[in-house]
């Protein structure tokens, strides 16, 4: 509708119903509870914990607790576990750094082929890249307990399609930011948008591989996306 037929239209509306119209600065609309801020709210840290393990492995995620030094041992057994292929990280120097990987990324190079999304090449390259890549070892910012939901923003060094192409998937996530729900990833990512800290594109929700079950009604596992997903929630940082 025109917004200049709206106030004529609205007009008619009420004179029809025989009801006065409703003007918002005059009644103001108020919640009557605040539950999507207050649900969960009230659970401690290894709570959170515990029901974002639970409610991840319901989705058929294997969730792994590893602390910062272990951490590349538990990425190596992964590794070894999913079988020879081509293995994807993004480029993010800084969360490498902050993770501990350096070394670890120079050695998993040396044993196999290691490729990396590439902000400087063109969209074929990195779709090509991720697509042919047997696993994906890339970082998320949030974890929702109450669905095993992890959230990545799209960046330059981590696009969307890093998440979905490669056979096997693995985010690594802080402990410390393991959330309730989405109610305060928003709020955070409100903020952090707001304030120009975070600059992209999307923000994907991803709660776990994908399922489909529109076949005479039976759940299949990673038909549109990796056949798999691992979480691997970092302790101690």
């Amino acid at each position: 509708m025109a917004i200049y037929n709206r106030e004529a239209f609205l007009d008619h509306l009420s004179e029809k119903l025989g009801t006065p119209r409703h003007q918002k600065d005059k009644e103001p609309f108020t919640h009557i509870n605040q539950l999507p801020e207050e649900t969960l709210a009230d659970l401690s840290a290894d709570e959170l914990l515990e029901m974002a393990r639970n409610t991840s492995e319901a989705l058929k995620v294997t969730f792994k607790v590893t602390s910062k030094a272990d951490l590349g041992g538990v990425l190596d057994a992964y590794l070894t576990d999913k079988g020879d292929g081509q293995l994807i990280l993004p480029t993010a120097p800084d969360k490498i750094k902050a993770y501990g990987l350096d070394d670890w990324t120079a050695a998993a190079s040396n044993q196999r082929t290691v490729k990396y999304w590439d902000p400087k090449a063109d969209r074929a390259t990195n779709l090509a890249t991720a697509q042919d890549s047997a696993m994906a070892i890339g970082f998320g910012d949030y974890m929702l307990a109450e669905s095993g939901t992890i959230t990545v923003p799209s960046s330059p060094g981590q696009g969307r399609a890093f998440n979905f192409l490669p056979t096997h998937y693995l985010c690594i996530v802080k402990r410390s930011n393991i959330l309730p729900r989405s109610t305060q990833a928003t709020k955070l990512y409100a903020q952090r948008l707001k304030s120009g800290e975070l600059k992209t594109s999307n923000i994907n929700y991803i709660s776990g591989p994908s399922n489909s079950g529109d076949i005479e009604m039976v759940l299949i596992v990673g038909v549109h996306g990796p056949l798999d997903m691992t979480y691997i929630v970092v302790d101690d940082m």
